[in-house]
């Protein structure tokens, strides 16, 4: 009988229940022989000042995972691209008055990427634990919604490219995260209770606005009620805030949210939210559309404002530009942020609004 010949995979793997539950049913295919890798992104060395940064901790689980179900590791720094491809597009946004997507280039630029790059030919697959699907024929390969509509990361996957996903597995797609649970309280993970992470991924537990101050600074400048010009408070700098923004605004006799930021003018312009209503956005445009396969043939599509499991039914007209119009408004869209476009279960790809 002729032997088998194995996929080889590499495997990401951060320290999270999900990623150590894909690793656990990719180890456990005898069509795959694997690795796991663990990225290292963290800007530990730079800002290590502002707070404790948990990868030792994610390695010492990592490791711990890999041993017990006998999968070799590796790990590789890539704290420099990091830095030049991601980090310097997040300063570069936040200091135009945008607001960026880390996760979504930390994506396409650096896991499925550099990562790629780095180990090139070794490997037929390169799979993570992210909660998303695959079909694959037709000569392409789509990328679908996962089974859980609340931890679905597609959003975050909208710009991989068609030889990106090509070479992808997502072995928890299928999975709602309470079986991701499941399957790790059965095998005895250690890392089976471990909290997601809720912060962007190349911070750890550094806080946001302190690594925005500490390469932006302070510009002190007024907060103005769009309503009667009247000037309510003071920011320390239009980079700390973004649109829809609720929280942190120091601001008495609230509700009020952030509506718009004049960079020029240094001011944060904000609304009550009696009258939020009337600055609810129903058109918009994206530019730079990114498509996984081809562009949309549809003009009626769902669209993705943010990651969460809430998709907006819309129309759009799409060119070397997209212009979005919901069926109902939002009043967070922000300039800078992804919009993401899906037809039925297929997330499309997406784009950056202008």
């Amino acid at each position: 009988m002729a032997e088998v010949v194995k996929q080889r995979v590499a495997a990401l793997v951060s320290g999270g229940v999900d990623s150590a539950v894909a690793l656990c049913r990719l180890a456990e295919d005898r069509e795959f022989e694997v690795t796991a890798f663990y990225l290292k992104i963290w800007l530990e060395d730079e800002l290590a000042f502002l707070g404790s940064c948990p990868w030792e901790e994610d390695l010492r689980l990592v490791r711990e995972v890999c041993d017990g179900v006998g999968v070799p590791l590796e790990v590789i720094s890539l704290q420099r691209p990091y830095h030049e491809k991601v980090v310097a597009y997040v300063l570069a946004e936040l200091k135009a008055g945008r607001t960026p997507s880390p996760d979504v280039l930390c994506n396409s630029m650096i896991k499925f990427g550099a990562f790629v790059e780095c180990v090139g030919p070794r490997f037929d697959r390169i799979a993570s634990g992210h909660y998303a699907r695959l079909h694959r024929g037709g000569g392409a390969t789509r990328l679908l919604r996962g089974i859980d509509p609340i931890k679905d990361q597609t959003y975050f996957l909208c710009r991989l490219t068609q030889a990106q996903v090509a070479r992808c597995l997502f072995p928890i797609g299928d999975l709602e995260k309470a079986e991701v649970r499941g399957i790790a309280k059965q095998r005895h993970l250690p890392n089976a209770e471990r909290p997601d992470s809720q912060g962007i991924c190349f911070l750890g537990q550094i806080p946001y606005d302190e690594f925005v101050h500490h390469h932006l600074g302070d510009r002190p400048g007024e907060i103005v009620d769009v309503e009667t010009g009247r000037v309510l408070g003071a920011h320390s700098g239009v980079w700390f805030h973004t649109i829809g923004q609720r929280r942190g605004l120091g601001l008495a006799g609230g509700p009020w949210y952030v509506v718009d930021k004049d960079v020029t003018k240094n001011e944060v312009h904000v609304v009550h939210g009696k009258v939020l209503e009337d600055y609810h956005h129903r058109e918009f445009v994206v530019a730079d559309p990114h498509w996984i396969c081809s562009p949309p043939s549809s003009a009626k599509l769902s669209v993705r404002l943010r990651h969460g499991a809430r998709l907006w039914p819309a129309r759009v007209e799409v060119g070397e530009i997209v212009r979005v119009r919901l069926d109902d408004g939002d009043p967070g869209i922000a300039p800078g942020q992804f919009c993401v476009f899906y037809d039925g279960e297929e997330c499309l790809g997406g784009g950056p609004v202008a």
